[in-house]
């Protein structure tokens, strides 16, 4: 089971429908982005959202107690996208953020509008102006770099979805009718910390001794890499500018790359009287 629905509520399994609704209420005024302004709060309440929408609804939640998917056997405990208002029922990376309770083919998600809650809990409309509809993206991890246009269906129209070069997990597109927040999928090379990248790159043991030309893999393609004589595992080497855009400006971050130093395994007979001879040499100077 990918995620315990229970444990992000803070519930026993054997809570009521009304110890639900009390946890979740609690928890989406705690962490709601508009008023819970730290950096993990978006993903919070998005968790919060998905973990009430599964056990709120009687047959979602007997699924997921029997099979860990409140789709059944055949579904994915892995968090996949569900069918939305856009394009059909089917899976797809464009979905509902915050659901007004039900989609397009009137399937009862099981859980209130946000901003109702706040309607509820401070009287009269919501304190963040005008109710619009949210809808999440989740975009390629190389989109959110370079920039992409996406093409969704959103109430039976087609929307063009210009991204921006640099934009990161949980930001927020402004649209007249609709936000979207995106969503990035992890790279699986580069790390991203803001702006910055973060790689490894394994080099030869003699390369790390004595220095050289090396190339690597970076974000617009291969480039070469100069290593210092004597460059230790572990080491960061920063290129700079070579990272990513940073929206509204045209600088970039920069590149880091951790230094991994393949040491062989084997030495033929030749190889090992060479670096006795470097150890004996060594041991007279010393080696630093």
């Amino acid at each position: 089971m990918a995620k315990d629905y229970y444990q992000v509520l803070g519930v026993s399994k054997n809570a009521t429908a009304d110890e639900l609704k009390k946890a979740y209420r609690k928890l989406a005024v705690e962490y709601h982005p508009d008023k819970n302004k730290s950096k993990d709060a978006e993903g919070k309440f998005k968790e919060i959202n998905e973990a009430y929408e599964v056990l709120s609804n009687p047959q979602k939640r007997q699924n997921y107690d029997q099979y860990g998917s409140s789709e059944g056997p055949r579904g994915d405990a892995g968090g996949s996208y569900g069918g939305g208002p856009f394009g059909g029922g089917g899976g797809g990376p464009f979905r509902y953020y915050y659901s007004s309770g039900q989609n397009a083919n009137n399937q009862d998600f099981g859980f209130n509008d946000p901003f109702d809650i706040f309607e509820q809990f401070f009287g009269g409309g919501s304190p963040f102006g005008q109710r619009k509809p949210v809808y999440s993206l989740r975009i390629e991890f190389m989109e959110a770099v370079k920039g992409v246009t996406k093409k969704v269906a959103v109430e039976g129209k087609e929307r063009s979805i210009k991204i921006p070069a640099g934009i990161s997990s949980g930001q927020r597109i402004r649209f007249e009718e609709f936000d979207v927040v995106i969503d990035v999928a992890p790279h699986d090379f580069f790390e991203r910390r803001g702006s910055d990248i973060f790689s490894e790159e394994e080099i030869s043991f003699t390369l790390a001794l004595l220095g050289g030309i090396t190339e690597i893999r970076a974000l617009d393609g291969t480039i070469k890499l100069k290593i210092p004589q004597g460059t230790q595992p572990g080491a960061l080497i920063r290129i700079k500018d070579k990272g990513i855009k940073r929206i509204n400006s045209s600088q970039k971050g920069s590149h880091f790359v951790q230094i991994k130093i393949q040491i062989p395994k084997k030495l033929n007979s030749k190889q090992k009287k060479l670096i006795e001879e470097f150890e004996k040499e060594s041991s007279k100077k010393g080696w630093f």
